[in-house]
């Protein structure tokens, strides 16, 4: 089967890997010339991407990545997977989306399968995508969804072990999804329509973002009676049955459970319905930097001006060098705003706006654990008895109390 990908970031990439190393002719679209270019020196930073089996995939010419859009012509199957991310007002942004539709339409010749792994609300492949190509082309496609489930960083979870919701707009559409991600993934679930698939992926990360919500909101209340939030919810998590832990942290990050809610709380408006468990949890973890700082500024004496802070960890999960929605971005601009004198160390982000990871610094005011890669080595702050706050959204001891 001869397959077209649009979009070769972290969802992209796993699948145009996962379709060519069964077999499948896979051509990997992106408009970022850094990117393929990168991608065909067999190179990537993308988390959990064998590179050995990237340049064996690459030379058998089952996986052509490319900037040529003309190259998604002629496929069996086109696949969208670009990013969905929010716009200034925090509502659904779908110019990638449009954008993928409006390729497909001027590119792709002759009928075939086009499926949307881009998350996003219910009713955008029938509403979106389907009438924004069907009025820029008059051939014939099917179409159906099949949501990414990418995890970046997972070691265990991948494309070829992980469940997959698929449905198609037709019965044909949906034999044909089902087939082709059968030939890759051990597990396709079928649902009865496409805005179940969608709106399975949007409510898997809003239950992840009210029960973060929850967590938060749990800390602000043990902080005001005098207990940890942390070890309550490492205890509650002992019961074998009817419980699952979420810790509280800074915010929330990454591409998913910071913006799905968000889509869900649209598509529930759009309908007239309320959504205000997730409207409410969107805003609880939004608000956790400013209550965070707040506290900060209490525990140094009530003021931040002029003190050294360096933060551990900006990216917005252990070991993935992504940045997006990260709420440590946002935490460093809060503590310069209070006068904070701010470095970062990061060995997994390295640079961010010209800005190069410091080493870590034993002599700061005050140490910020955020996100506690695996091969940084704390040793420097315990050796020295550096100030150091955990604030860290997990059960682990790294030698100093968790904040929250």
């Amino acid at each position: 089967m001869k397959i077209a990908i649009v979009g070769q970031g972290y969802v992209g990439l796993h699948l145009a890997l996962g379709a060519a190393s069964v077999g499948h002719s896979t051509v990997g679209f992106d408009i970022n010339e850094n990117l393929i270019g990168e991608l065909l020196k067999s190179k990537t930073l993308v988390p959990g991407i064998d590179q050995k089996k990237l340049s064996e995939l690459l030379i058998s010419g089952k996986y052509l990545p490319t900037t040529k859009a003309e190259l998604i012509n002629g496929n069996d199957v086109v696949i969208v997977a670009v990013p969905t991310p929010l716009d200034v007002n925090r509502l659904p942004e779908l110019t990638f989306i449009q954008e993928a539709c409006l390729l497909i339409a001027k590119h792709q010749t002759k009928g075939c399968l086009i499926v949307n792994e881009s998350t996003s609300y219910p009713g955008t492949l029938r509403n979106c995508i389907k009438k924004i190509i069907e009025s820029n082309s008059e051939v014939e496609f099917l179409y159906a969804s099949a949501p990414e489930r990418i995890d970046p960083g997972n070691q265990f979870w991948s494309i070829a072990n992980t469940p997959r919701v698929v449905s198609g707009l037709t019965s044909e559409a949906n034999t044909k999804v089902s087939e082709l991600y059968k030939s890759f993934c051990a597990n396709v679930y079928e649902v009865s329509s496409p805005e179940v698939a969608e709106a399975s992926k949007i409510f898997e990360n809003t239950f992840r973002q009210i029960n973060i919500a929850l967590a938060n909101e749990f800390a602000v209340i043990s902080h005001k009676i005098g207990f940890s939030a942390n070890e309550a919810i490492a205890a509650a998590s002992t019961k074998p049955f009817g419980f699952m832990p979420f810790f509280p942290s800074i915010g929330v990050g990454g591409h998913c459970i910071p913006i799905d809610p968000s889509y869900l709380s649209y598509a529930a408006e759009l309908a007239g319905a309320k959504a205000s468990f997730i409207n409410l949890a969107n805003n609880t973890n939004l608000s956790m930097v400013q209550y965070t700082v707040s506290r900060l500024c209490d525990f140094m004496g009530g003021s931040l001006k002029g003190k050294s802070i360096q933060i551990v960890g900006i990216s917005y999960k252990p070991d993935v060098p992504d940045l997006r929605e990260s709420p440590a971005l946002i935490l460093i601009n809060e503590l310069e705003a209070q006068g904070g004198l701010v470095t970062w160390h990061d060995p997994v982000v390295q640079e961010f706006k010209g800005v190069k990871s410091f080493d870590l610094n034993p002599n700061v005011d005050l140490g910020l654990l955020v996100v506690p890669h695996r091969n940084i080595d704390f040793n420097v702050w315990k050796e020295h008895g550096t100030n150091v706050i955990d604030l860290s959204s997990n059960s682990i001891n790294y030698g100093w109390p968790k904040f929250f």
